[in-house]
């Protein structure tokens, strides 16, 4: 087994598709990942908006998430409903194209893959947070932390998404024991002391008030405590990877990952402000967690707190996993659309959209560098692109259900009105309060990228135009074309191309750029014993060398001269160039090589036409 074999599993051929399926234990931890490590910085959000107000900004922190569930409860109402309307998948992109027209579309798409990207770059900080929460050493190494575990992450999808899946189903399984328990425990405490309990580890003591309260705040609050919320859209973008009956699957999965979710979020509402737990600076050194301080403080910091901590850390981490699901198939089904390079659309050795997977982790990577690894500067970014999806894809249920009608379509269609006027005013929201702290990077970055889609669309369609209109084949009887042969000199691979153009051509022109090392009368000589005579043995009409002195040693402006004077002097002929090229066994052997050939093709596929034909001639250097 070879080591590519090792590291991302053997090839899997297309009619494997089926192993590849979800189930919703799988689905879950491929897909809901998203949402279910949201509650670990969603909740925390919301407290660092808060923190002005200090210890009085925790009277406040539960109706912020009571709104929140209350919006989360709209969302996933409305996305069983796209579920099922739109099984292929596509989710925002697809529901906004078909019923808000294509450039509605290509901007619900550009919305999620901003959201499925920030969401990688957020969940594996938040993710190094909860490391650091623990282990405090490690806080200078954030960013190096952050990138190895999105290697990780990248890797492991290369693998497959049920791959993926399957591999996660247990610290998954961990995370929602662990935290459940801790929820669980410290609800019953509170309940016992009268809604005071007492902390066995002590949280950080929350720093002395610094502001007033004020509308601006708790919508800034709330608008933070949206990113709760992000990546409930994954199960109906990926539709498609559950078995059938695939819509009932997807659904399932759905209702399992909301039901989680919404239990977290109320719990942690009641107890931070029970235990008195607010949120941290994570530049500062002794940063903490919420979560690292609310498990401290029901459990202490014995071995069930370092065991939760691990199983938050790989959650949040590989939360990332539903961004790395869904973010390909986007790109696919621009792909198909042609908004993408048609690459993005064919299926990897794995079964998966390789190039998405790619593109997705190397723009993750820079996202990390650029903010150092930390949450707190990308949280601001992340919940407008998610909530403008949500908006789009509301809306265009809305038009949808109002053309199709049929059996209770009223009642689906006011669920998808509700869903898209809450969405819509979390978003005003959401660009309002987090404009001037980043949010106006998604609004120049969004335009910039639809812009660039509408330009790949526009050249796919000149392609169009120009190339598959259906033409009769020209049968009659053409002229063999001019054959123009570059060579350095004479030797096999030179032999090579020549013998080639002898096959289809009887005017050949073997043309040489003699600089001031070149010994023009060998060459001569050598031409006319090598090739001259055993071309007329053989009853052929003998190749033509032209030699070209070039004073200042250029190389490719003299053979591209040469190429236009033959076009102008034969305007009836095709003219074919053979470019001839020495092929290493070994990639590092290309260094110890010129690369006159691969430059000289570019050149005149550059510069070429109609009449314009290049051909490689390979000669194979034997491993040596």
């Amino acid at each position: 087994m070879s080591l590519r074999d090792i590291i991302f599993g053997r090839p899997l051929a297309s009619s494997e598709g089926a192993k590849e399926e979800l189930g919703v234990i799988t689905g879950v931890p491929a897909l809901g990942l998203d949402a279910l490590a949201s509650t670990a910085y969603g909740p925390e959000a919301a407290l660092i908006a808060l923190m002005p107000l200090g210890a009085a900004g925790l009277h406040y922190y539960p109706a912020i998430i009571f709104a929140i569930v209350g919006l989360l409860a709209a969302l996933y109402a409305s996305y069983r409903q796209i579920a099922a309307a739109y099984p292929r998948g596509g989710g925002a992109y697809t529901v906004a194209k078909d019923n808000l027209g294509s450039k509605a579309g290509v901007w619900a798409a550009v919305a999620l893959l901003l959201d499925y990207l920030l969401n990688v770059a957020v969940g594996i900080s938040a993710g190094v947070g909860a490391v650091i929460s623990a282990i405090p050493a490690l806080h200078s190494h954030i960013l190096g932390l952050s990138l190895a575990v999105l290697l990780t992450l990248t890797v492991l999808n290369l693998r497959g998404v049920r791959s993926s899946g399957l591999i996660l189903t247990l610290p998954v399984a961990a995370f929602v024991v662990c935290l459940a328990t801790i929820i669980g425990l410290g609800i019953a405490r509170a309940l016992q002391s009268g809604g005071h309990p007492e902390a066995i580890a002590t949280p950080a003591a929350i720093p002395p008030a610094a502001g007033t309260a004020s509308a601006w705040l708790f919508l800034a609050a709330f608008a933070n405590g949206c990113t709760a919320m992000t990546g409930i859209e994954a199960v109906s973008n990926g539709v498609p990877l559950f078995p059938k009956p695939s819509v009932k699957n997807a659904q399932r999965t759905l209702t399992a990952i909301v039901a989680i979710l919404s239990l977290f979020l109320l719990g942690l509402a009641y107890l931070c402000p029970a235990f008195e737990i607010g949120a941290m600076d994570e530049r500062v050194s002794g940063y903490q967690t919420v979560l690292a301080q609310l498990v401290a403080a029901v459990a202490g910091r014995g071995v069930f707190y370092h065991l939760s901590l691990a199983a938050i850390f790989i959650v949040l981490t590989y939360s990332a996993q539903t961004s790395f699901a869904d973010f390909p198939r986007v790109c696919r089904l621009l792909a198909e659309d042609e908004y993408l390079p048609h690459a993005f659309a064919i299926r990897g050795r794995r079964l998966v959209f390789s190039y998405g997977i790619i593109v997705l982790a190397v723009l993750s990577a820079l996202l990390l560098i650029a903010f150092g690894g930390v949450t707190e500067g990308l949280i601001p970014l992340f919940a407008a692109g998610a909530f403008s999806a949500f908006l789009l894809s509301q809306t265009g249920m809305i038009i949808h259900w109002a053309k199709k009608r049929g059996r209770g379509w009223w009642l689906k269609l006011l669920c998808n009105t509700l869903g898209a006027a809450v969405t819509g005013a979390a978003l005003i929201v959401i660009v309002t309060a987090k404009f001037v702290h980043g949010a106006w990077m998604v609004a120049v970055a969004g335009p910039a990228i639809v812009l660039l889609l509408n330009k790949i669309k526009r050249h796919y369609r000149v392609i169009g135009r120009q190339v598959d209109y259906p033409l009769k084949l020209a049968a009659g009887k053409s002229a063999r074309p001019l054959v123009i042969i570059p060579i350095e000199g004479w030797n096999r691979v030179s032999e090579k191309a020549v013998r080639l153009g002898t096959l289809f051509s009887d005017d050949i022109v073997a043309l040489h750029i003699s600089t001031e090392k070149d010994d023009k009368q060998l060459l001569q000589k050598l031409w006319a014993e090598k090739v001259e005579e055993p071309a007329r043995a053989a009853g052929l009409v003998p190749p033509r060398l032209e030699i070209i002195d070039s004073p200042y040693r250029r190389i490719y402006q003299p053979v591209l001269d040469f190429i236009n004077e033959a076009k102008q002097a034969k305007p009836d002929r095709l003219v074919a160039i053979i470019v001839p090229e020495l092929v290493e066994p070994h990639w590092y052997e290309y260094l110890l090589h010129n690369l006159h050939g691969k430059v000289l093709r570019s050149l005149i596929y550059l510069k070429g036409d109609d009449r314009t034909a290049v051909i490689n001639s390979p000669w194979y250097l034997k491993d040596i």
